[in-house]
């Protein structure tokens, strides 16, 4: 008998276009630097978190390695894999990509790991604690009410999300490995917001709120009531299309690195950028990142408008300055405007 959760179904979910795109974007390219999904209680935020994994593929690991290391890509191996794996018979297994979440309680020590120093004095010889930066490597790391989280715990991930890597130092003895990660914050802004800062640092940003069209609601009423009456009945009818899913974001990452932008890409970017008055450079960056990442969605080799307009609606807003007791909304249409009459 099978005992797994029945999840509910990725692609099961109404609306919330945005959303589940910017998640989609992420796990295709982690580089993105993860996504902050704000929005009142009840809107799907960690349905979806939980729900994407259901739709990748499976991949390959390490057996029992701490870090799930990809046998196929030794750049990325910890120090573990690149002393004994090589030509050993270490097996090799296939597995999805998992959500890890974070409590919000975790201290620095349970986040990044620590080193037995009295076993390192004693015999020469490191030893190692993993922490839930060392479960997230290759997972989704799941930050749920984010903005509950002590800020200096929050620096440490978007640092080790930004350098891929986790640095533990304790008394001169250090440790270092691969953190590579999806990183994901969901938060009700009800309850307190994050500083400017550390909203910064996300890559994408998607506000959520209820469905005001009735129909949809409607639906989603209708297809929560099913998924509770039977689960795997449910399930099984959004088999195909998660499927069709994962082989798509499956494509995009193997296209990915191969997405071409032309120069005027890069002139519009800093353009939007400078008539935004985003602070920083980093806005810029994640604008192109995104809008490739997004074209290998579609399937293509080169970067278009369409993939400048997801972009700009997702790496932009939260980084533009404003001025007090402003709401954090505006107005896309000058932004639109500007792409449309550019010739790419």
């Amino acid at each position: 008998m099978d005992n797994k959760i029945q999840l509910y179904p990725f692609c099961a979910i109404v609306g919330q276009e945005d959303m589940k795109k910017a998640l989609i974007l992420n796990v295709i390219n982690p580089l993105l630097g993860g996504v902050l999904i704000r929005g009142e209680k009840g809107t799907a935020k960690s349905t979806a978190v939980r729900a994407i994994t259901d739709v990748m593929l499976l991949r390959k690991e390490v057996e029992n390695c701490k870090f799930s290391c990809d046998p196929e890509d030794d750049s990325f191996w910890c120090r573990d894999c690149l002393e004994t794996f090589k030509g050993s018979n270490k097996k090799i297994v296939e597995r999805r990509m998992r959500v890890i979440n974070l409590p919000v309680s975790a201290t620095e020590d349970r986040v990044v790991g620590s080193i037995d120093i009295e076993h390192a004095m004693k015999n020469g010889e490191k030893v190692f604690e993993p922490g839930i930066l060392a479960e997230a490597n290759r997972n989704i790391l799941y930050l749920d009410e984010v903005n509950l989280l002590d800020d200096h715990v929050v620096d440490i991930l978007l640092d080790a999300a930004a350098m891929g890597v986790n640095s533990v130092e304790r008394e001169g003895i250090s440790y270092v490995h691969p953190a590579r990660f999806v990183l994901v914050g969901t938060m009700n802004p009800e309850e307190g917001d994050l500083r400017p800062q550390l909203i910064d640092r996300f890559g994408l940003v998607v506000d959520v709120c209820g469905e005001k069209d009735e129909d949809l609601r409607v639906e989603l009423i209708k297809r929560r009531l099913e998924f509770e009456d039977n689960p795997s009945g449910f399930v099984e009818k959004y088999k195909e299309e998660q499927q069709k899913l994962g082989r798509q974001i499956q494509r995009a990452r193997d296209i990915l690195k191969e997405v071409k932008y032309s120069p005027e890409c890069l002139k519009l970017v800093a353009k939007i950028s400078i008539m935004l008055k985003v602070d920083g450079h980093r806005a810029d960056i994640t604008f192109i990142k995104t809008a490739i990442t997004h074209a290998a969605y579609r399937g293509s080799y080169n970067v278009e408008k369409e993939d400048l307009f997801v972009a700009a609606k997702f790496s932009l807003p939260h980084r533009m300055r404003r001025k007090p007791f402003e709401d954090g909304t505006m107005d896309f249409e000058n932004v639109y405007e500007v792409i449309e009459n550019t010739n790419l």
